[in-house]
Protein backbone atom coordinates (compact mmCIF):
# COMPACT_ATOMS: atom_id res chain seq x y z
CA UNK A 1 0.00 0.00 0.00
CA UNK A 2 3.12 2.37 0.75
CA UNK A 3 4.69 1.67 -2.60
CA UNK A 4 1.33 2.80 -4.24
CA UNK A 5 1.09 5.83 -2.73
CA UNK A 6 5.12 7.16 -2.86
CA UNK A 7 5.31 10.29 -4.91
CA UNK A 8 7.24 8.11 -7.42
CA UNK A 9 4.47 6.11 -8.52
CA UNK A 10 2.20 9.54 -8.19
CA UNK A 11 4.97 10.87 -10.43
CA UNK A 12 4.23 8.00 -12.74
CA UNK A 13 0.69 7.96 -12.51
CA UNK A 14 0.66 11.88 -13.57
CA UNK A 15 2.68 11.49 -16.43
CA UNK A 16 0.56 8.63 -17.67
CA UNK A 17 -2.51 10.58 -17.65
CA UNK A 18 -0.73 14.01 -19.06
CA UNK A 19 0.71 11.82 -22.04
CA UNK A 20 -2.85 9.95 -22.07
CA UNK A 21 -4.90 13.85 -22.19
CA UNK A 22 -2.16 15.22 -24.67
CA UNK A 23 -2.72 12.23 -27.40
CA UNK A 24 -6.42 11.68 -26.55
CA UNK A 25 -7.56 15.20 -26.00
CA UNK A 26 -5.27 17.69 -26.84
CA UNK A 27 -5.58 17.16 -30.22
CA UNK A 28 -5.58 19.23 -33.95
CA UNK A 29 -9.18 17.03 -34.29
CA UNK A 30 -10.74 17.04 -31.38
CA UNK A 31 -10.06 21.50 -31.42
CA UNK A 32 -11.10 21.91 -34.98
CA UNK A 33 -14.56 19.49 -33.50
CA UNK A 34 -15.10 21.63 -30.84
CA UNK A 35 -14.78 24.79 -33.09
CA UNK A 36 -17.52 22.93 -35.35
CA UNK A 37 -19.72 22.39 -32.29
CA UNK A 38 -19.35 26.09 -31.16
CA UNK A 39 -20.19 27.30 -34.89
CA UNK A 40 -23.34 24.90 -34.89
CA UNK A 41 -24.24 26.55 -31.71
CA UNK A 42 -23.87 29.75 -33.37
CA UNK A 43 -25.74 29.21 -35.98
CA UNK A 44 -28.21 27.80 -34.46
CA UNK A 45 -28.96 30.46 -32.25
CA UNK A 46 -29.44 32.62 -35.18
CA UNK A 47 -31.89 30.76 -36.79
CA UNK A 48 -33.99 29.75 -33.95
CA UNK A 49 -33.88 33.65 -33.51
CA UNK A 50 -36.03 33.96 -36.60
CA UNK A 51 -37.94 30.51 -36.53
CA UNK A 52 -39.26 31.12 -33.21
CA UNK A 53 -41.15 33.90 -33.00
CA UNK A 54 -42.85 32.70 -36.59
CA UNK A 55 -43.70 29.13 -35.70
CA UNK A 56 -44.98 31.29 -32.14
CA UNK A 57 -47.17 33.83 -34.65
CA UNK A 58 -48.17 31.07 -37.19
CA UNK A 59 -52.33 30.61 -37.26
CA UNK A 60 -53.28 26.76 -36.95
CA UNK A 61 -55.78 24.54 -35.38
CA UNK A 62 -55.76 23.76 -31.80
CA UNK A 63 -54.02 20.31 -32.49
CA UNK A 64 -51.01 21.85 -34.19
CA UNK A 65 -50.94 24.73 -31.68
CA UNK A 66 -50.52 22.02 -29.17
CA UNK A 67 -47.77 20.59 -30.74
CA UNK A 68 -46.02 24.00 -31.80
CA UNK A 69 -46.67 25.24 -28.17
CA UNK A 70 -44.65 21.73 -26.65
CA UNK A 71 -42.00 22.18 -29.58
CA UNK A 72 -41.39 25.77 -28.98
CA UNK A 73 -39.01 25.53 -26.26
CA UNK A 74 -36.89 22.60 -28.09
CA UNK A 75 -36.34 25.22 -31.08
CA UNK A 76 -32.96 25.98 -30.26
CA UNK A 77 -31.77 22.47 -29.35
CA UNK A 78 -33.41 20.74 -32.32
CA UNK A 79 -31.95 22.83 -34.68
CA UNK A 80 -28.39 22.55 -33.11
CA UNK A 81 -29.05 18.78 -33.29
CA UNK A 82 -29.78 18.99 -36.79
CA UNK A 83 -26.84 20.61 -37.54
CA UNK A 84 -24.89 18.29 -35.15
CA UNK A 85 -26.01 15.54 -36.96
CA UNK A 86 -25.02 16.97 -40.32
CA UNK A 87 -21.33 17.57 -39.32
CA UNK A 88 -21.30 13.64 -38.56
CA UNK A 89 -22.70 12.66 -41.65
CA UNK A 90 -20.25 14.94 -42.84
CA UNK A 91 -17.29 13.92 -41.35
CA UNK A 92 -17.80 10.29 -41.40
CA UNK A 93 -18.18 10.73 -45.29
CA UNK A 94 -14.65 12.63 -45.60
CA UNK A 95 -13.37 10.15 -42.87
CA UNK A 96 -12.53 12.60 -40.40
CA UNK A 97 -12.95 11.93 -36.62
CA UNK A 98 -15.76 13.11 -35.24
CA UNK A 99 -16.25 11.06 -31.37
CA UNK A 100 -16.43 14.91 -30.09
CA UNK A 101 -19.34 15.54 -32.23
CA UNK A 102 -21.52 12.16 -31.23
CA UNK A 103 -20.90 12.67 -27.54
CA UNK A 104 -22.53 16.17 -27.71
CA UNK A 105 -25.19 15.16 -30.01
CA UNK A 106 -25.78 12.59 -27.97
CA UNK A 107 -26.31 14.31 -25.06
CA UNK A 108 -28.60 16.80 -26.56
CA UNK A 109 -30.79 13.89 -28.13
CA UNK A 110 -31.13 12.89 -24.38
CA UNK A 111 -31.96 16.03 -23.17
CA UNK A 112 -34.47 16.97 -26.34
CA UNK A 113 -36.26 13.22 -25.38
CA UNK A 114 -36.57 14.14 -21.75
CA UNK A 115 -38.12 17.47 -22.69
CA UNK A 116 -40.42 15.74 -25.10
CA UNK A 117 -41.32 12.85 -22.39
CA UNK A 118 -42.74 15.49 -19.46
CA UNK A 119 -44.85 17.27 -21.44
CA UNK A 120 -46.25 14.11 -23.28
CA UNK A 121 -45.95 11.12 -20.93
CA UNK A 122 -49.12 11.83 -18.85
CA UNK A 123 -48.04 8.72 -15.80
CA UNK A 124 -44.93 9.55 -14.08
CA UNK A 125 -43.81 5.60 -13.94
CA UNK A 126 -43.15 6.02 -17.79
CA UNK A 127 -41.97 8.93 -17.70
CA UNK A 128 -39.29 7.97 -15.18
CA UNK A 129 -38.49 4.69 -17.03
CA UNK A 130 -37.62 7.12 -20.50
CA UNK A 131 -36.04 9.54 -18.75
CA UNK A 132 -33.38 7.12 -17.26
CA UNK A 133 -33.46 5.06 -19.99
CA UNK A 134 -32.53 8.07 -22.38
CA UNK A 135 -29.07 9.39 -19.85
CA UNK A 136 -28.20 5.62 -19.30
CA UNK A 137 -27.96 5.44 -23.20
CA UNK A 138 -25.58 9.03 -23.48
CA UNK A 139 -23.98 7.87 -20.88
CA UNK A 140 -22.72 5.08 -22.15
CA UNK A 141 -22.90 6.14 -25.51
CA UNK A 142 -20.14 8.90 -24.48
CA UNK A 143 -17.83 6.12 -22.70
CA UNK A 144 -17.71 3.56 -25.37
CA UNK A 145 -19.86 1.26 -23.68
CA UNK A 146 -22.83 1.04 -25.47
CA UNK A 147 -22.13 -2.11 -27.95
CA UNK A 148 -20.80 -4.15 -24.99
CA UNK A 149 -23.67 -3.56 -22.93
CA UNK A 150 -26.38 -4.00 -25.56
CA UNK A 151 -24.50 -7.59 -26.37
CA UNK A 152 -23.99 -8.28 -22.85
CA UNK A 153 -27.98 -8.09 -22.57
CA UNK A 154 -28.43 -9.56 -25.45
CA UNK A 155 -26.39 -12.68 -24.37
CA UNK A 156 -28.50 -13.56 -22.01
CA UNK A 157 -31.49 -15.03 -22.78
CA UNK A 158 -33.65 -17.88 -23.42
CA UNK A 159 -34.97 -19.30 -26.58
CA UNK A 160 -39.21 -20.26 -26.78
CA UNK A 161 -39.72 -22.15 -30.39
CA UNK A 162 -38.31 -20.30 -32.93
CA UNK A 163 -38.25 -16.78 -30.52
CA UNK A 164 -35.62 -15.64 -28.68
CA UNK A 165 -36.35 -13.67 -25.40
CA UNK A 166 -33.50 -11.90 -24.18
CA UNK A 167 -33.17 -8.92 -21.57
CA UNK A 168 -32.15 -6.37 -24.06
CA UNK A 169 -35.14 -7.85 -25.79
CA UNK A 170 -37.17 -7.49 -23.18
CA UNK A 171 -35.99 -3.63 -22.21
CA UNK A 172 -35.77 -2.78 -26.06
CA UNK A 173 -39.62 -3.76 -25.61
CA UNK A 174 -40.62 -2.10 -22.70
CA UNK A 175 -39.01 1.28 -23.61
CA UNK A 176 -41.13 1.63 -26.82
CA UNK A 177 -44.04 0.53 -25.59
CA UNK A 178 -43.99 3.07 -22.85
CA UNK A 179 -42.76 5.62 -25.62
CA UNK A 180 -45.49 4.67 -28.04
CA UNK A 181 -48.23 4.70 -25.40
CA UNK A 182 -47.31 8.24 -24.34
CA UNK A 183 -47.36 9.20 -27.94
CA UNK A 184 -51.04 7.31 -28.07
CA UNK A 185 -52.63 9.00 -25.48
CA UNK A 186 -51.07 12.62 -26.30
CA UNK A 187 -52.61 12.03 -29.82
CA UNK A 188 -55.71 10.76 -28.95
CA UNK A 189 -55.86 13.67 -25.92
CA UNK A 190 -55.16 16.20 -28.93
CA UNK A 191 -58.09 14.32 -31.18
CA UNK A 192 -60.62 14.28 -28.54
CA UNK A 193 -60.37 17.61 -27.83
CA UNK A 194 -60.79 18.28 -31.85
CA UNK A 195 -63.79 15.79 -32.06
CA UNK A 196 -65.36 17.83 -28.75
CA UNK A 197 -65.37 21.32 -30.47
CA UNK A 198 -66.96 19.61 -33.86
CA UNK A 199 -70.45 20.90 -33.91
CA UNK A 200 -71.92 18.88 -36.97
CA UNK A 201 -71.86 15.48 -34.65
CA UNK A 202 -74.01 14.88 -31.97
CA UNK A 203 -72.66 14.06 -28.49
CA UNK A 204 -72.81 10.49 -28.44
CA UNK A 205 -71.28 10.35 -31.79
CA UNK A 206 -68.29 12.47 -30.24
CA UNK A 207 -68.08 9.75 -27.46
CA UNK A 208 -68.08 6.69 -30.03
CA UNK A 209 -65.35 8.78 -31.63
CA UNK A 210 -63.53 9.71 -29.22
CA UNK A 211 -63.36 6.00 -27.32
CA UNK A 212 -62.61 4.32 -31.08
CA UNK A 213 -59.52 6.63 -31.65
CA UNK A 214 -58.20 5.74 -28.11
CA UNK A 215 -58.79 2.30 -28.34
CA UNK A 216 -57.16 2.22 -31.91
CA UNK A 217 -54.16 3.90 -31.62
CA UNK A 218 -53.36 2.15 -28.18
CA UNK A 219 -53.83 -1.29 -29.76
CA UNK A 220 -51.50 -0.35 -32.60
CA UNK A 221 -48.82 1.61 -29.96
CA UNK A 222 -49.11 -2.11 -28.46
CA UNK A 223 -48.78 -4.11 -31.64
CA UNK A 224 -45.69 -1.21 -33.00
CA UNK A 225 -44.05 -1.93 -29.88
CA UNK A 226 -44.04 -5.92 -29.96
CA UNK A 227 -43.14 -6.32 -33.88
CA UNK A 228 -40.28 -3.27 -32.89
CA UNK A 229 -38.34 -5.93 -31.17
CA UNK A 230 -38.82 -8.96 -33.14
CA UNK A 231 -41.67 -10.94 -32.11
CA UNK A 232 -43.38 -12.45 -35.02
CA UNK A 233 -47.51 -11.09 -34.41
CA UNK A 234 -48.84 -14.66 -36.52
CA UNK A 235 -47.00 -16.44 -33.67
CA UNK A 236 -49.38 -14.66 -31.01
CA UNK A 237 -52.66 -15.65 -33.23
CA UNK A 238 -53.04 -18.52 -31.79
CA UNK A 239 -52.58 -17.97 -28.05
CA UNK A 240 -54.07 -14.95 -28.22
CA UNK A 241 -57.69 -16.92 -29.72
CA UNK A 242 -57.23 -19.33 -27.02
CA UNK A 243 -57.22 -16.32 -24.64
CA UNK A 244 -59.94 -14.45 -26.25
CA UNK A 245 -62.41 -17.66 -26.00
CA UNK A 246 -61.26 -17.89 -22.14
CA UNK A 247 -62.08 -14.38 -22.10
CA UNK A 248 -65.26 -14.48 -23.88
CA UNK A 249 -66.65 -17.27 -21.21
CA UNK A 250 -65.22 -15.67 -17.95
CA UNK A 251 -66.38 -11.75 -19.14
CA UNK A 252 -69.88 -11.98 -20.78
CA UNK A 253 -71.30 -9.57 -18.80
CA UNK A 254 -68.20 -7.04 -19.29
CA UNK A 255 -68.40 -7.98 -22.98
CA UNK A 256 -72.20 -8.10 -23.25
CA UNK A 257 -71.87 -4.27 -21.51
CA UNK A 258 -69.23 -2.95 -23.82
CA UNK A 259 -71.01 -4.17 -27.45
CA UNK A 260 -74.00 -2.71 -25.75
CA UNK A 261 -72.49 0.93 -25.30
CA UNK A 262 -70.89 0.98 -28.50
CA UNK A 263 -74.75 0.22 -30.05
CA UNK A 264 -75.86 3.23 -27.66
CA UNK A 265 -73.67 5.11 -29.33
CA UNK A 266 -74.53 4.12 -32.70
CA UNK A 267 -78.20 4.32 -32.65
CA UNK A 268 -77.96 7.83 -30.59
CA UNK A 269 -81.14 6.63 -28.49
CA UNK A 270 -79.46 7.93 -25.03
CA UNK A 271 -77.13 10.52 -25.12
CA UNK A 272 -75.42 12.73 -22.65
CA UNK A 273 -77.56 15.30 -21.35
CA UNK A 274 -80.91 13.42 -21.93
CA UNK A 275 -83.26 12.96 -19.16
CA UNK A 276 -84.20 9.57 -18.55
CA UNK A 277 -86.24 7.35 -16.21
CA UNK A 278 -85.14 3.93 -16.13
CA UNK A 279 -85.68 0.80 -13.19
CA UNK A 280 -86.93 3.51 -11.11
CA UNK A 281 -83.93 5.86 -11.38
CA UNK A 282 -85.18 9.22 -12.72
CA UNK A 283 -82.17 11.84 -13.86
CA UNK A 284 -79.87 13.02 -16.71
CA UNK A 285 -77.40 11.73 -18.69
CA UNK A 286 -73.72 12.90 -18.03
CA UNK A 287 -71.29 10.58 -19.02
CA UNK A 288 -71.36 7.57 -21.67
CA UNK A 289 -68.97 5.22 -20.47
CA UNK A 290 -67.37 1.71 -22.02
CA UNK A 291 -69.30 -0.25 -19.39
CA UNK A 292 -72.01 1.79 -18.11
CA UNK A 293 -73.96 5.33 -18.28
CA UNK A 294 -73.63 7.83 -15.42
CA UNK A 295 -77.22 9.51 -14.17
CA UNK A 296 -77.17 12.08 -11.60
CA UNK A 297 -80.29 11.91 -10.14
CA UNK A 298 -82.20 15.51 -8.32
CA UNK A 299 -80.40 14.29 -4.61
CA UNK A 300 -76.87 14.88 -6.28
CA UNK A 301 -76.56 10.66 -6.64
CA UNK A 302 -74.86 9.23 -8.99
CA UNK A 303 -75.88 6.03 -10.45
CA UNK A 304 -73.90 4.16 -13.13
CA UNK A 305 -76.20 1.71 -14.89
CA UNK A 306 -75.18 -1.11 -16.90
CA UNK A 307 -75.16 -0.27 -20.62
CA UNK A 308 -76.95 -4.07 -21.01
CA UNK A 309 -79.68 -2.60 -18.83
CA UNK A 310 -80.81 0.47 -20.99
CA UNK A 311 -80.45 -2.00 -23.59
CA UNK A 312 -82.82 -5.20 -22.24
CA UNK A 313 -85.15 -2.72 -20.52
CA UNK A 314 -87.78 -0.21 -20.81
CA UNK A 315 -86.07 3.42 -21.00
CA UNK A 316 -88.28 6.82 -20.79
CA UNK A 317 -86.21 9.25 -22.32
CA UNK A 318 -87.54 12.43 -21.33
CA UNK A 319 -85.59 14.33 -24.27
CA UNK A 320 -84.62 12.50 -26.78
CA UNK A 321 -86.28 13.67 -30.17
CA UNK A 322 -87.52 16.81 -27.92
CA UNK A 323 -86.90 18.43 -24.66
CA UNK A 324 -90.50 19.64 -24.42
CA UNK A 325 -92.21 17.38 -21.45
CA UNK A 326 -96.11 18.14 -20.43
CA UNK A 327 -96.59 17.40 -16.88
CA UNK A 328 -100.08 17.38 -15.12
CA UNK A 329 -101.25 18.43 -11.43
CA UNK A 330 -104.84 17.54 -10.32
CA UNK A 331 -107.09 19.36 -8.32
CA UNK A 332 -110.25 18.79 -6.78
CA UNK A 333 -112.84 21.86 -6.54
CA UNK A 334 -116.05 21.68 -4.56
CA UNK A 335 -119.45 21.55 -6.04
CA UNK A 336 -120.83 24.55 -4.89
CA UNK A 337 -118.00 26.49 -6.48
CA UNK A 338 -117.85 28.18 -9.39
CA UNK A 339 -116.29 25.78 -11.86
CA UNK A 340 -115.45 28.58 -14.67
CA UNK A 341 -114.03 30.33 -12.15
CA UNK A 342 -111.72 27.51 -10.85
CA UNK A 343 -110.26 26.78 -14.55
CA UNK A 344 -109.73 30.42 -15.20
CA UNK A 345 -107.73 30.67 -12.14
CA UNK A 346 -105.63 27.71 -12.58
CA UNK A 347 -104.80 28.87 -15.12
CA UNK A 348 -103.56 32.02 -14.16
CA UNK A 349 -101.25 29.90 -11.81
CA UNK A 350 -99.59 28.48 -14.41
CA UNK A 351 -98.98 31.35 -16.45
CA UNK A 352 -97.45 33.24 -13.62
CA UNK A 353 -95.03 30.15 -12.98
CA UNK A 354 -91.70 30.59 -14.58
CA UNK A 355 -90.78 27.60 -15.86
CA UNK A 356 -94.21 27.04 -17.43
CA UNK A 357 -93.83 27.30 -20.89
CA UNK A 358 -96.64 29.27 -23.26
CA UNK A 359 -96.32 27.61 -26.40
CA UNK A 360 -97.90 24.79 -26.40
CA UNK A 361 -100.18 26.11 -24.98
CA UNK A 362 -101.28 24.71 -21.24
CA UNK A 363 -104.52 23.77 -20.66
CA UNK A 364 -106.92 22.94 -17.59
CA UNK A 365 -109.97 20.24 -17.94
CA UNK A 366 -113.00 19.17 -15.82
CA UNK A 367 -112.05 15.34 -15.86
CA UNK A 368 -114.85 13.78 -13.44
CA UNK A 369 -117.40 14.48 -10.86
CA UNK A 370 -116.05 12.49 -8.42
CA UNK A 371 -117.60 11.30 -4.63
CA UNK A 372 -116.71 14.22 -2.82
CA UNK A 373 -115.39 16.91 -5.41
CA UNK A 374 -115.12 18.36 -9.12
CA UNK A 375 -111.60 16.83 -10.34
CA UNK A 376 -109.63 19.28 -12.50
CA UNK A 377 -106.35 18.75 -14.44
CA UNK A 378 -103.87 21.29 -15.27
CA UNK A 379 -101.62 20.31 -18.01
CA UNK A 380 -98.36 22.39 -18.79
CA UNK A 381 -94.86 21.69 -21.05
CA UNK A 382 -91.71 22.45 -19.57
CA UNK A 383 -88.30 22.44 -21.66
CA UNK A 384 -86.38 22.19 -18.64
CA UNK A 385 -87.20 18.46 -17.16
CA UNK A 386 -83.35 18.10 -15.84
CA UNK A 387 -83.77 21.01 -13.11
CA UNK A 388 -86.78 18.86 -11.34
CA UNK A 389 -90.54 17.84 -12.02
CA UNK A 390 -91.86 17.75 -8.34
CA UNK A 391 -90.52 21.62 -7.71
CA UNK A 392 -92.66 23.08 -10.20
CA UNK A 393 -95.65 20.99 -9.42
CA UNK A 394 -94.88 22.41 -6.17
CA UNK A 395 -94.89 25.92 -7.42
CA UNK A 396 -97.90 25.63 -9.35
CA UNK A 397 -100.34 24.07 -6.25
CA UNK A 398 -99.21 26.59 -3.50
CA UNK A 399 -100.13 29.35 -6.53
CA UNK A 400 -103.64 27.96 -7.10
CA UNK A 401 -104.08 27.29 -3.51
CA UNK A 402 -103.54 31.12 -3.05
CA UNK A 403 -106.04 32.53 -5.64
CA UNK A 404 -108.90 29.62 -4.14
CA UNK A 405 -108.43 31.53 -0.98
CA UNK A 406 -108.12 34.62 -2.39
CA UNK A 407 -111.70 34.29 -4.46
CA UNK A 408 -113.55 32.06 -2.17
CA UNK A 409 -113.42 28.38 -4.00
CA UNK A 410 -113.51 26.02 -1.85
CA UNK A 411 -111.37 22.56 -2.22
CA UNK A 412 -113.36 19.93 -0.73
CA UNK A 413 -112.26 16.65 1.56
CA UNK A 414 -114.35 13.25 1.75
CA UNK A 415 -117.27 13.34 4.05
CA UNK A 416 -119.20 10.33 5.87
CA UNK A 417 -122.54 10.48 6.94
CA UNK A 418 -123.26 8.08 9.81
CA UNK A 419 -127.10 6.92 10.18
CA UNK A 420 -128.57 4.59 12.63
CA UNK A 421 -131.65 2.64 12.79
CA UNK A 422 -134.32 2.30 15.35
CA UNK A 423 -135.67 -1.01 16.84
CA UNK A 424 -133.04 -2.60 15.04
CA UNK A 425 -129.19 -3.02 14.55
CA UNK A 426 -126.92 0.27 17.02
CA UNK A 427 -125.48 0.88 14.20
CA UNK A 428 -126.99 1.08 10.64
CA UNK A 429 -125.30 1.93 7.16
CA UNK A 430 -122.61 4.32 5.66
CA UNK A 431 -123.16 6.24 2.95
CA UNK A 432 -121.07 8.35 0.82
CA UNK A 433 -122.42 12.19 1.73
Amino acid sequence: MTEFLSLTWLADLWQLVYAWTLENVFVVGNAVQLAVVAAALGAAMVIAHYLGPWLRGLKAPNGVRRILNVLGPLVLPLVWLALQWIAISAARTADWPFRVLEIFASLLTAWVVIHLVSQVARHPVWSKVITWTAWSIAALNIVGLLEPTIAVLDSAGITVGNMRISLYTVAKSTLALAVLLSLAVYVTGLLESRIRTARNLSPSVQVLFAKSLRIVLISLAILIAIDSVGIDLTALAVFGGAIGVGIGFGLQKVISNLISGVILLMDRSIKPGDVIAVSGTYGWVTALGGRYVSVVTRDGIEHLIPNEMLISERVENWTHSNRQTRLKVDVGVHYDSDIKQAIALCLEAVAETERALTDPEPKCLLIEFGDSSVNLQIRFWISDAQNGVQNIKSAILLKVWDKFKEHGIEIPYPQRDLHLRSGGDSIGSLKSA
